[in-house]
């Protein structure tokens, strides 16, 4: 079943307080992506457009990381862009925000780099979106981003049953190969540790995770959870919870 993309804008702005402080993950897979996008070639990029930018957690970055950005774009469900604006306060650059639906809005220039991070797992046709955003690159501009494949969060997804369809890394990759010219594809597993399986769950909230489904648990359900995740999943440095960040690259054929 596709996410309910108004439930989704829903969590994140509830979890706008709380996610900076929440979002390790998040802060680990959009250094490693710029590091990727620089490596790749893309150094001094004019024109951007991200995607998801959420809080403005790579916002910042890429106005730090590129300062040969002229316009950046910002593009997220939620308007986030009263955060966006007061998180590039220290920097020249001067924000657009495009609200909406990345799936569905237009957009409005051809950029030398798209790029969105811990974001693209949410889209309901990925493959669409791909070669939609060809059209609206320069030529020999670049794609990048990062995303979670099959193994994310799996110790919940195994317990309540619920969770994201990922697509694993060669589909992601086929997706792209239509398209692009792939310069990098790599991913890996990272495991966090907490002390109970609540602190799991207010983590997940505290960063909008929580948006696959609105069914409220019982207090029955939320104590088989609990009993579960501690049998299964406890080690010496606590309870683990998996992520898997997939990295992809790709530049205009």
């Amino acid at each position: 079943m596709p996410t309910d993309k108004k439930q989704i804008g829903r969590r994140f702005a509830r979890a706008a307080a709380t996610y900076d402080s929440q979002a390790h993950i998040q802060y680990r897979v959009a250094d490693r992506l710029l590091d990727l996008v620089e490596e790749s070639g893309c150094t001094r990029p004019q024109d951007v457009l991200e995607i998801g930018c959420c809080t403005g957690l790579l916002s910042r970055r890429l106005a730090a990381r590129f300062p040969s950005i002229q316009t950046l774009y910002c593009n997220d469900l939620v308007d986030f862009s009263v955060t966006i604006r007061e998180k590039l306060g220290g920097h020249a650059l001067s924000p657009v925000f495009l609200p909406g639906d990345i799936e569905t809005i237009d957009l409005p220039a051809h950029f030398d780099l798209i790029i969105s991070s811990s974001t693209f797992h949410w889209l309901h046709d990925l493959p669409t979106l791909l070669a939609k955003l060809r059209n609206h690159l320069q030529p020999g501009g670049f794609l990048a981003f990062s995303m979670y494949g099959p193994e994310n969060l799996r110790e919940v997804r195994e317990i309540s049953g619920i969770g994201l369809e990922y697509p694993d890394l060669a589909t992601v990759e086929d997706m792209l190969a239509d398209h692009y010219r792939l310069l990098h594809s790599s991913q890996h597993l990272e495991e966090f540790f907490f002390p109970d399986p609540m602190a799991i769950l207010q983590h997940l909230r505290q960063t909008g995770v929580n948006s696959v489904r609105s069914t409220r648990w019982s207090k029955g359900r939320l104590q088989r959870f609990i009993e579960a995740y501690r049998q299964r999943f406890s080690g010496d440095q606590g309870l683990s919870l998996t992520y898997h960040p997939m990295y992809l690259v790709a530049r205009l054929c």
